[in-house]
């Protein structure tokens, strides 16, 4: 079963998530900030995280930033999500260390296909 860690400090975004993946087989784990986020990765041993970029103190540009500074996550599929949708996002998670990027409200699709391809390459 694959581990994946949703870092996102809206509650109604998590139970969404949950909602959606519950019925996918997977293991999800949450957490409300980047700091907290950082602290679950090396405990979790993830297989995927999904990063909100939008959050307060600790944005998801510096927390993966933060996650890839270790050498055992360089590696490790961040997909990076946004409600601001706006030119330039996709671009610019991509810079900042994120593997792929959706756009909030994520289509279910979409995430499942983005879960698919990066779990199972």
């Amino acid at each position: 079963m694959d581990k994946l860690l949703l870092i996102d400090d809206e509650a109604d975004v998590q139970y969404s998530f949950r909602r959606i993946l519950d019925s996918a087989g997977v293991e999800l784990h949450t957490a409300s900030s980047g700091e907290e986020g950082l602290r679950l990765v090396p405990k979790l041993k993830p297989d995927l995280v999904l990063m909100d970029i939008m959050m307060p103190e600790m944005d998801g540009y510096q927390t993966i930033g933060h996650i890839r500074e270790e050498p055992a996550y360089r590696r490790l599929p961040i997909i990076a999500l946004t409600a601001k949708a706006m030119k330039g996002d996709r671009e610019k998670c991509l810079e900042a260390g994120a593997s792929d990027y959706l756009a909030k409200p994520v289509n279910t699709e979409q995430l499942l296909s983005a879960l698919r391809m990066w779990l199972h390459r």
